[in-house]
């Protein structure tokens, strides 16, 4: 059984405007684990909320929250020292990468990348936590006769990276993510669980005419193909989502399912809302 939790990016704008106080409607709503998202990590060694690591899990404490992970960007070896202390006093036991890019067939750049990866595993290890990788649709861009998350893969250690598989913007990548979880299970420790609509402008594969594979995938490419009306509330679009979580639920080191939406019609909260709803039709997957 896989235990559910929330990807807190998916009330990014509600954490700016109130955080503590959407923290208690997350868990008013019925969500007991949250993922956080640090993407100011030169500047702020925790999560956002500017309190110490004693503090910031007496305030999750006292809400029946637990933290299953962060993604952390940048990672700068300089100052992931405190920020990974921060996150151990914390409780937190799991660190990942929000979001890479690579230059088209840049071996070089791929292999630093992964040396660094190696590294921050290292950091995690000697404090007792893991380090994770998380994927975009980029990923699955063929360098040579190779996916660029195949040669992540292979040139890191499996001791020390671990991955957290967004099924999602796999199956944007246009692969299938039975097909990869079963080929990384072992390494598989935390899954993303988005949806996509029934409706969507845009065709499932990003790579089926809406990105030349051939050319670099950077950061304003991204952005300026991301459509908001392609995400949906989750359990309401058609992802497999149930053929998803029965596989996954073989991989042995996986514990969580994810639940993040990037964009939404709705108010954030109503929408986890209604996505913790949705969910609840799948079997295979728990809320305590």
């Amino acid at each position: 059984m896989l235990r559910v939790g929330i990807q807190l990016y998916s009330v990014r704008n509600s954490l700016k405007a109130e955080p503590f106080k959407t923290l208690e409607k997350i868990a008013d709503a019925g969500y007991k684990y949250v993922e956080a998202a640090n993407h100011n990590a030169l500047e702020d060694d925790g999560v956002g909320f500017g309190l110490s690591a004693k503090d910031m899990k007496k305030a999750l404490d006292d809400l029946g929250l637990s933290i299953i992970g962060c993604h952390i960007n940048p990672l700068n070896l300089d100052r992931l020292p405190a920020v990974l202390d921060y996150h151990h006093e914390l409780g937190n036991k799991q660190i990942g990468c929000d979001i890479e890019f690579f230059p088209y067939e840049d071996m070089d750049y791929l292999q630093r990348r992964c040396e660094l990866f190696n590294k921050v595993g290292e950091m995690c290890k000697e404090r007792g936590m893991r380090y994770y990788y998380h994927n975009h649709y980029q990923e699955f861009q063929r360098f040579g006769e190779k996916t660029v998350y195949d040669l992540i893969m292979k040139n890191t250690d499996p001791d020390l990276v671990f991955i957290e598989m967004d099924t999602y913007w796999i199956m944007r990548g246009g692969q299938d993510p039975l097909k990869l979880i079963d080929k990384y299970q072992d390494r598989l420790i935390l899954l993303h669980q988005k949806d996509f609509p029934k409706d969507s402008p845009q065709p499932v594969n990003m790579f089926d005419g809406m990105i030349n594979d051939k050319e670099t995938i950077s950061f304003p490419l991204f952005e300026e193909t991301k459509d908001p009306h392609c995400f949906t509330e989750i359990g309401t679009g058609k992802m497999p989502i149930q053929d998803i979580i029965s596989f996954a639920s073989k991989a042995p080191n996986l514990e969580y399912i994810i639940l993040e939406q990037d964009h939404t019609n709705l108010d954030e909260i109503e929408s986890i809302k209604v996505s913790m709803e949705a969910f609840k039709k799948y079997s295979g997957t728990i809320w305590e």
